[in-house]
């Protein structure tokens, strides 16, 4: 028999770019089904070597979350779980010669670690998310934070904490919005960040910076839209409203944003906001480079899809997550960026990719909306539940705040597992009381 004849055939090659809630999942699925049994060569790449849940970013800013105690090591779930990690940043795509273009990787001092290359695929999912959208405001991305990475988040912390050891050490506030921080967004990270602001600031007080009142500070949330929320229903809207304004949160609604400088906002009314530190989450996008892949964009970059999750211009390249636009036929737009939206279409896309490698017709996607939750720290969660039996329900406090945890736990059974699940559960409960409730370095 010739060696040609018994050359086993090259397993395919599954690439996942974007190592988000939707991208990980996938790639820590297909690991265990196929690259376990090597039917396939499952590789996740991403620019950041270390993953977290983003819906944590917040708590991350606000340094009641030190993401040491979150943040998941790929290259350790993917030696547990049969698949590859690649570190780089998505710059370019050739699909002719089905290879995927990488930026260089550098250090911490800037030097080049890795140099710029191509990775090839057979199958390609692109789950590179979203990131803040400035709409070409003056000022925005010079003077505003951004809360898109846990980079980001963490320079919002150390930002934080920065100013409020040099207002204690002056012995308090100088000079006006020295301390308020502007938060131009009503939409959940901003709202979430807000609640979860008012009480690191008590925090920060408690642990010994006394010379700075909780009152010296001020927490702005400017919305565009008349009321928060916009996208949601009315009483979801006016229920955030009211536990808000509980906190002392100052609500700017119906105010457009025309500038930031670095001294505070400016909106479309005449309205100075004075504010020492500003933070954009108005608006998402999907990253530019998507614009010069050749495949179909909309206006905010986002990849066009059918409903099976494929590209509409390669049927070997799907996309899923905020970089998506995946068409919603029951509200005649597009599915919402949101964590369920990503859960769900990693779990299509493994059984798409299963079926494409088998030569079976692909099913299509269709979105479940199972409601929307916008925690408020420790204060309160509220939100809507829909289902087939009760219909839409409105529910707050401590039920609310039970569902909200559920979602990150069942991202977490996703990539662990019900056991691994459970020891983080117990290692979390412990650690909780050995450490400070705030982050202070």
């Amino acid at each position: 028999m010739s060696t040609s004849s018994t050359a086993k055939a090259a397993a395919p090659r599954i690439v996942i770019v974007g190592g988000g809630a939707g991208g990980l999942e996938l790639a820590t699925k297909l690991g265990k089904s196929l690259g376990k049994r090597g039917l396939a060569e499952i590789t996740l790449i991403d620019c950041s070597r270390t993953h977290i849940w983003k819906p944590l970013l917040h708590e991350v800013a606000a340094g009641t979350l030190d993401v040491n105690d979150d943040e998941l090591d790929y290259l350790a779930q993917a030696h547990v779980n049969h698949f590859r990690f690649v570190l780089g940043r998505m710059e370019g795509l050739d699909r002719t010669a089905k290879n995927i273009a990488l930026a260089p990787v550098f250090g911490h001092h800037g030097e080049e670690i890795i140099p710029a290359r191509t990775h090839p695929y057979d199958f390609l999912v692109i789950a590179v998310g979203s990131v803040s959208n400035d709409f070409g405001i003056t000022g925005v991305a010079e003077h505003c934070l951004f809360l898109d990475t846990t980079a980001q988040a963490e320079q919002f912390q150390e930002r934080l904490l920065e100013a409020y050891t040099r207002a204690h050490v002056q012995g308090g506030v100088t000079e006006p919005g020295q301390l308020d921080i502007a938060i131009v967004g009503g939409g959940a990270t901003g709202i979430e960040l807000s609640a979860q602001l008012y009480q690191a600031t008590r925090l920060l007080s408690a642990y010994g910076l006394d010379n700075v009142k909780p009152s010296d500070i001020r927490i702005h949330l400017i919305e565009a839209s008349p009321r928060l929320l916009p996208g949601l229903p009315d009483r979801l809207s006016d229920a955030t409203a009211e536990q808000l304004r509980t906190l002392g949160i100052d609500l700017l609604l119906g105010e457009k944003v025309v500038e930031v400088t670095s001294s505070g906002v400016k909106t479309a009314s005449g309205s100075f906001i004075p504010a020492g530190i500003k933070v954009w989450a108005a608006g998402i996008k999907a990253p530019d480079f998507l614009q010069s892949t050749d495949l179909e964009t909309n206006r905010i970059n986002q990849l066009v899809v059918r409903q099976t999750l494929q590209t509409t211009r390669d049927d070997d390249v799907f996309a899923l997550g905020d970089c998506a636009a995946c068409p919603w036929p029951e509200k005649n737009g597009n599915v919402p960026p949101r964590a369920q939206s990503a859960h769900q279409q990693a779990g299509l896309t493994l059984g798409n990719l299963k079926r494409k490698l088998r030569g079976e017709p692909l099913k299509d996607y269709r979105y479940t909306d199972y409601g929307s939750l916008v925690a408020l720290g420790k204060f309160s969660t509220v939100g809507n539940l829909m289902g087939n039996l009760l219909g839409t329900v409105m529910i707050e406090g401590a039920l609310a705040r039970l569902v909200y945890l559920s979602l990150y736990k069942m991202h977490q059974l996703a990539l662990f597992g019900p056991f691994r699940v459970g020891l983080l559960m117990i290692a979390r409960f412990f650690s909780s009381r050995l450490q400070p409730k705030i982050k202070l370095h």
